[in-house]
């Protein structure tokens, strides 16, 4: 019998769409199930019927899963920032190793278990950048796959701090009658509010406008240092394009300083409203300990770190190398990794270039230079050779071996490699490494209860509500530059 629409069925929940619905199979069809867990029994009702798959809404439970839990959150549903607070923690881990291994080896070909995932200690306020988009009446985030904007007055992915802030400028807004922008129509003032905090507390607001200046700045900036005592500084952002991308190129400091600092395996980081960092600090360092595992530096080796941004990268792994050099294609990226350096006592060992990955290269091969271990973050088309995924294509007679790390991709690599000295922090857990500790330097205390045995083959660091992974490709460094080009030329 074929599937109706509007028809009601009782089916079992088999696994996790990408989107982190539940998929069942009525009348051997896949439907793919909002907020369902992993070896219940629902039942469903279909709600439109595409030509592979259909979709539909859960109206009853007949045997619920014990990994279901009572989301957390009064906005679960309705803001589109979480998939999967509807279920347990492990259970989210292991619908997002399922997803990595279901996507090697249905897309990628390869069938490569992924079996270890470190999930982070702390699930909770660990965002350390929001942005919020702005809407007449809402200061929130997009609604799943709209761009309505839902009014959020706290969200458990931010800090508090962030939470007062937002109430501050909704609460200038509505005394000043301050016009939100609207993306139809392009009228209206304000359009994100975009807020970066450290582990120390601090915030920085910077307000993005349709406008080059602010009505009422003064009272604004008041309103923000009132309400969040650890403020360092308020900055507006001018973006008059219409358009989807949230920075514009104008920054204007209304009041205190256009940056914060903060900490990372043991190096201190400038960072200004647009700077790249990790939106989970504790679990880049669990990511960063084992890059400079993979990366097994002894303090003889030349790394280049290609797209290096402000050099987060590039100085954790210059505490271990002979030398570190940086490319980037941002240019206030790369003054702020060569600041970052001299600020670190790293200036003498780290070389950071502005250009094009491919043109930089390329040069870098002409002055000689052939590196030991090449750093890509993000990755990029063109790492895998033109005989597939498992061929580097770059194997030239007499080449010493390369070592490419690729943090955020899982695919083929060299197989296991041991890691007799780095194992992650207890109860799996993604806690920052003991003061002044740079990453890497031994084992964190406590890793002798859940020790990694030398299994790096597919695996991987959790971030919460987003994941990325780590692996190496030995090649040739005898032709380096050429494949830094293929993965230019593939962008």
């Amino acid at each position: 019998m074929a599937v109706q629409e509007g028809a009601l069925y009782r089916a079992v929940v088999e696994g996790y769409a990408s989107d982190g619905s539940g998929v069942a199979r009525v009348e051997g069809l896949a439907v793919f199930v909002r907020g369902a867990v992993r070896g219940e029994t629902v039942d469903l009702r279909i709600e439109h019927i595409g030509h592979s798959a259909a979709w539909g809404h859960i109206e009853g439970l007949a045997v619920p899963s014990p990994a279901r839990r009572e989301p957390d959150c009064p906005y679960y549903g309705r803001c589109g920032g979480c998939q999967f607070r509807h279920m347990s923690y492990e259970e989210e881990l292991e619908a997002k190793r399922l997803r990595v291994e279901d996507a090697l080896a249905r897309l990628g070909g390869i069938h490569l278990p992924v079996e270890v995932i470190h999930g982070a200690r702390n699930t909770q306020r660990y965002r350390n950048k929001v942005q919020f988009p702005i809407a007449p009446g809402a200061i929130g985030y997009f609604q799943g796959r709209t761009h309505r904007v839902v009014d959020i007055d706290d969200c458990l992915l931010q800090p508090e701090v962030d939470t007062v802030c937002r109430a501050a400028v909704k609460g200038w807004m509505d005394r000043f009658q301050i016009p939100a922008y609207r993306e139809r129509t392009g009228e209206g003032l304000l359009r994100h509010l975009y807020l970066r905090t450290n582990q120390a507390g601090q915030a920085l607001c910077c307000l993005v406008a349709n406008g080059g200046t602010l009505p009422h700045g003064e009272k604004l900036v008041a309103a923000l240092r009132g309400a969040a005592p650890g403020l360092a500084g308020v900055v507006l952002n001018v973006n008059m394009k219409k358009t989807n991308v949230i920075l514009g190129r104008e920054f204007h400091t209304l009041w205190g300083q256009n940056w914060l600092e903060e900490e990372l395996c043991g190096h201190t980081f400038r960072l200004s409203v647009p700077s790249f960092f990790q939106i989970n600090r504790a679990q880049t360092e669990v990511l960063y300990r084992r890059a400079l595992d993979f990366a097994g530096l002894t303090g003889e080796e030349t790394v280049v770190d290609l797209y290096c941004g402000i050099g987060t990268i590039s100085l954790t792994l210059a505490d271990h190398a002979r030398r570190v050099i940086g490319v980037e294609v941002v240019p206030q990226a790369v003054a702020d990794a060569r600041a970052n350096a001299a600020r670190n006592g790293l200036a003498n060992k780290t070389r950071f270039e502005c250009g094009d990955a491919s043109a930089l290269a390329a040069r870098l091969e002409g002055e000689g230079i052939r590196p030991d271990v090449v750093v890509v973050d993000p990755p990029r088309k063109g790492l895998a050779g033109p005989g597939g995924a498992g061929d580097s294509g770059l194997h030239g007679a007499g080449a010493h071996r390369l070592r490419l790390l690729r943090p955020g991709h899982p695919g083929p690599g060299r197989g296991p490699v041991p890691s007799p000295g780095l194992c992650p922090p207890p109860d799996g857990g993604g806690g920052p490494l003991p003061p002044h500790r740079p990453c890497g330097d031994g084992p964190p205390a406590g890793s002798g209860r859940r020790g990694l045995s030398g299994r790096t083959a597919g695996e991987k660091w959790e971030h919460p509500q987003g994941a990325c992974a780590l692996r190496t490709h030995i090649m040739s460094s005898s032709s380096w530059a050429s494949r830094a080009r293929s993965i230019s030329d593939r962008v």
